[in-house]
């Protein structure tokens, strides 16, 4: 339920296919949105297809629903599948159950929260591997591109397994009425886990409830056993040690702030929240015994990722950076944090679609750090306007980023900073955040 664009789904799909399973696709988008992804399927028999719209008998006689990850909670399709007593299951909780059962010795470990999640997952991707080898360290969950089911077909007893996990996958670790034995399943949480923080976001798919949001998010500890470990910061270390009496065999509790990034070490990363984000990735690597030069030197080397304050070059000593997943006010916050040696020289892209979020606190702060703004079209870029008011920044709205930018690049002099680094979703003007950056990016390499 749910194909997608991005590969998530192209991978689970063709995994699936291969294993001879019957297979319905189903997707609201049509054949011609979808003809990037169907390609690469075209070779498969087994699979039909039910293309620009879902059908209820579809979710009336299958074995499993697999759904894509941003399904609504309350869809109708949904709640047709429970009618029927079918399980419904996501990519990542189907292959942890599978590894669980079939693999119990792989260790899984899982990151979860709104910010720095990436950041963590990769930096701790480059320690483990560092520690255990390439081929002993998997990848899976909510990384660009990649389904996490195939990797089924790779992994050993010996393995880990690390994943990025956003609220919607969590929100399938929770135990099922009937899960793939046939009868009640157990939730599920990673052997190590790690919990960023927790910020207002997605509140348009929560319906304005945090309460829901965390409740999913909480699965990445939630159902942890006696030997397991979380790492998290200290707001959300509070929240567990409040739901502890409620928990029978709870994981080991570690809790991470900034402080806790280690005296004397290298990073080249900017930001105190990165120092955070290394601080929660060094304790998550110690929890799984590894030794203190190798996660020092991997630390030390780690440049970043794609997307996340990524400065991307230098064009007539005019600095650029890509921060398109910074999708929240609080994420463009930090970012002008980390840059706030350059206050008052940053032209700022941002604004587009609205997420059901507040931006009051981040236009006092734009206010005191942006020379100028270049908005997406977008019900999130009319609520930055609002809460702007009376300001003297200049800004205009733009319905593409090759008209943005430009004229972004044109309020740029010397030792001025042009930064991506929307706090919103990219929905309606682009593809998704990737395909924001992307642009963004490709015409940074373009300037002469």
């Amino acid at each position: 339920m749910g194909l997608g664009l991005l590969g998530r789904g192209i991978g689970v799909v063709k995994f699936l296919a291969e294993c001879g399973a019957d297979l319905i696709v189903t997707d609201l988008k049509t054949e011609e949105q979808l003809a990037s992804a169907l390609k690469p399927l075209a070779k498969y028999k087994n699979i039909k297809y039910v293309l620009g719209e879902h059908r209820l008998a579809d979710f009336a006689n299958r074995d499993l629903i697999i759904r894509a990850a941003n399904v609504p909670m309350d869809s109708i399709f949904l709640a047709e599948a429970r009618k029927n007593n079918i399980p419904i299951e996501q990519d990542a909780s189907l292959f942890v159950k599978f590894v669980k059962l079939h693999l119990p010795k792989v260790k899984i470990v899982g990151v979860t929260g709104t910010r720095g999640k990436t950041t963590v997952t990769m930096l701790l991707a480059d320690i483990l591997k560092s520690a255990f080898g390439d081929q002993n360290v998997h990848l899976g969950g909510n990384i660009r591109g990649l389904a996490t089911l195939p990797l089924v077909k790779k992994i050993k007893d010996t393995d880990t397994v690390l994943m990025e996990l956003d609220s919607w996958q969590l929100n399938s670790f929770s135990p099922s009425v009937r899960g793939l034995s046939g009868g009640p399943e157990e939730g599920i949480s990673p052997h190590v886990s790690v919990f960023t923080n927790l910020l207002v976001d997605h509140q348009n798919y929560y319906k304005n409830s945090m309460e829901l949001y965390f409740a999913d998010k909480a699965n990445i500890y939630r159902y942890q056993k006696t030997g397991d470990v979380i790492v998290a910061g200290k707001e959300i270390a509070k929240k567990i040690k409040n739901q502890r009496s409620k928990i029978k065999n709870g994981g080991k509790l570690i809790e991470v702030n900034a402080k806790n990034f280690p005296v004397g070490w290298k990073t080249k990363l900017l930001g105190e929240h990165n120092l955070f984000n290394t601080a929660l990735a060094v304790e998550a690597a110690r929890a799984l015994g590894v030794k203190e030069a190798v996660i020092k030197k991997a630390v030390a080397n780690f440049a970043g990722v794609p997307g996340r304050l990524e400065f991307v070059r230098e064009v007539k000593s005019v600095k650029y950076y890509n921060d398109t997943t910074a999708t929240t006010p609080d994420g463009v916050m930090a970012a002008l944090e980390a840059l706030k040696k350059y206050q008052g020289q940053i032209i700022l892209l941002g604004g587009g679609a609205d997420k059901e979020l507040t931006y009051g606190d981040y236009a006092k702060v734009v206010k005191k750090t942006v020379k100028a703004l270049a908005l997406f079209k977008g019900a999130a870029t009319d609520k930055i306007i609002t809460a702007l008011g009376k300001n003297k920044i200049p800004f205009e709205v733009f319905d593409n980023m090759k008209s943005a930018f430009a004229w972004a690049k044109l309020q740029a002099n010397r030792g001025d900073v042009v930064l991506l680094s929307p706090g919103a979703a990219s929905f309606g003007v682009f593809k998704n955040e990737y395909d924001r950056g992307d642009q963004f990016v490709s015409l940074v390499k373009k300037i002469k």
